[in-house]
C-alpha cells in the first residue's frame, strides 16, 4: 500500500513514521512529504532511506492514504488535492474537526461511522482524544450531563521550538521562545490563541469535539488547558456528572474492560497515572477514581496519555488500519 506521510520532518509525522513501523502497518511504498525547504532531505524507515517529496508530486503519485500533520493551512489547501486524486487523507490539524461533513474519529469510538465516501477523515485534538477514550464507555453507561475539565499539557504539543525553549531555559541559555514566558519552573494558563468568549482554542476545542465524537450536544463542558514544563504527555483532571448513580468499583470495571485504556488506581502503593511512564505508550491511563461528594452522581478522575501517540500518530494510524481492514482503502 502506497502511504504518504504529509509533514514528515515534523515531530508528529516521525512519530507517524514510528508508528507505522512498529504496527507493521504494510507499507509497500512511502512517500515522505513535507515543506518545499525539506524537499530532498533523506529520511530513514524501517531500514531504506527515502527522499521527501513536494505535495503536489504526492498527489501526483496518488497514495491510498495520507496522513497528514502539516498544519491547519496546509491540510486546507492540500486535503482536497489529495480527495480529488482518489487518497483518503487522514488529517491531524484542527482544519476539518468540526466540518458537520467530515467525521471526527476515535477508532475505538465511532470508526464505525466511516464509509467509503469520506475522502477526508479527521483526528481529533491530542487532549480531546484521551479524555474521550474514558468518556465514551461512562457515557453509554450512565449517561454524562457535565464534564469540567483542566488540562496539564505537555511542551512537545506546541512542537520542536517550544523543546528547545524548555531546554535553553534549563540550561540558562537565551533562545527562541515558543510562549510569551519561561516555561521553565512554570505553569502557563495559555494553550493556543484565545477566543472572544474569554477561553482558548484548545479549551473549546474539548468543549466542541467531545460533543460531535460521543454525538450528543446535550452535555455540557467546560476546560481550563495549562501549559506545563514536560514532554511524556497530557494530563487531565476531570470531574463528570452523570445522569444517574453509580458504584466506584463498576466504574473501575468498565474503563478496566475497555480496549485501549489502563486503570493505575490503587493509593496504597501509590499507583496512579504519570507522563513519566505514559511516554512512548499508546494507551490512556486512569486513576485517582473517587467519588464526587459535592455533587449528586459525580465523579472525579486523572487521565494521562502521551500527546504524540494516542493524541494524535497512534490515533491517526488506528484510522488507517481500520480503513485498510474494513476494504475502504486500496
Amino acid at each position: 500500500m502506497k502511504i504518504a506521510v504529509v509533514g514528515a520532518t515534523g515531530m508528529v509525522g516521525e512519530v507517524m513514521l514510528q508508528v507505522l513501523a512498529e504496527r507493521r502497518f504494510p507499507v509497500t511504498e512511502l512517500l515522505p512529504v513535507a515543506s518545499e525547504r525539506s524537499v530532498g532531505k533523506e529520511i530513514l524507515f524501517q531500514g531504506k532511506t527515502y527522499k521527501v517529496i513536494s505535495l503536489a508530486d504526492a498527489v501526483a503519485a496518488k497514495p491510498a492514504i495520507a496522513l497528514f500533520s502539516a498544519g491547519g493551512a496546509t491540510s486546507l489547501e492540500w486535503a482536497p488535492k489529495f480527495a480529488a486524486a482518489g487518497t483518503i487523507v487522514v488529517d491531524n490539524s484542527s482544519a476539518w474537526r468540526m466540518d458537520p461533513g467530515k467525521k471526527l474519529v476515535v477508532p475505538e469510538i465511532n470508526a464505525s461511522e466511516i464509509t467509503a465516501d469520506d475522502k477526508i477523515i479527521a483526528n481529533p485534538n491530542c487532549s480531546t482524544i484521551q479524555m474521550v477514550m474514558a468518556l465514551a464507555p461512562l457515557h453509554s453507561r450512565y449517561g454524562i450531563k457535565r464534564v469540567v475539565v483542566s488540562t496539564y499539557q505537555s511542551i512537545t504539543g506546541t512542537g520542536v521550538k517550544a523543546v528547545r525553549q524548555l531546554e535553553n531555559e534549563y540550561e540558562g541559555v537565551q533562545g527562541d521562545m515558543a510562549y510569551p514566558y519561561p516555561i521553565h519552573r512554570n505553569a502557563l494558563p495559555h494553550c493556543d490563541v484565545f477566543e472572544e468568549n474569554g477561553y482558548t482554542k484548545e479549551e473549546m476545542k474539548l468543549v466542541r469535539e467531545t460533543r460531535k465524537i460521543l454525538n450528543d450536544d446535550s452535555i455540557a463542558v467546560t476546560s481550563t488547558a495549562i501549559r506545563i514544563p514536560v514532554v511524556g504527555g497530557h494530563s487531565e483532571s476531570v470531574n463528570l456528572q452523570f445522569e444517574n448513580d453509580f458504584e466506584v468499583e463498576d466504574i473501575r470495571r468498565i474503563l478496566n474492560e475497555t480496549p485501549g485504556v489502563t486503570v493505575q488506581d490503587n493509593p496504597d502503593t501509590n499507583t496512579y497515572p504519570m507522563p513519566i511512564y505514559a511516554q512512548g505508550k499508546d494507551d490512556v491511563f486512569v486513576g485517582r477514581i473517587r467519588r464526587d461528594h459535592s455533587q449528586p452522581n459525580s465523579l472525579n478522575m486523572w487521565i494521562v496519555a502521551d500527546n504524540l501517540r494516542k493524541g494524535a500518530a497512534t490515533n491517526a494510524v488506528q484510522v488507517a488500519e481500520y480503513l485498510l481492514a474494513n476494504g475502504l482503502a486500496k
